[in-house]
């Protein structure tokens, strides 16, 4: 039950289609791939803030 196969990730991605419309994805797509963008540095900044205070 845990894997999706070729035919339910293409209902789930025409469910998309038609629930937000095709103009709309790239600005989803756009806004998701900057987040998780924002998450990656926040998340590096702070590894390199715990390095540095275990050095000191």
């Amino acid at each position: 039950m845990g894997r999706f196969g070729i035919t339910e990730l293409l209902v789930i991605g025409a469910f998309i289609l038609l629930l937000f419309g095709g103009k709309k994805i790239p600005e989803l797509m756009k806004g998701l791939g900057s987040g998780i963008k924002e998450f990656k540095n926040a998340a590096k900044d702070d590894s390199s803030d715990k390095k540095d205070e275990t050095k000191e």
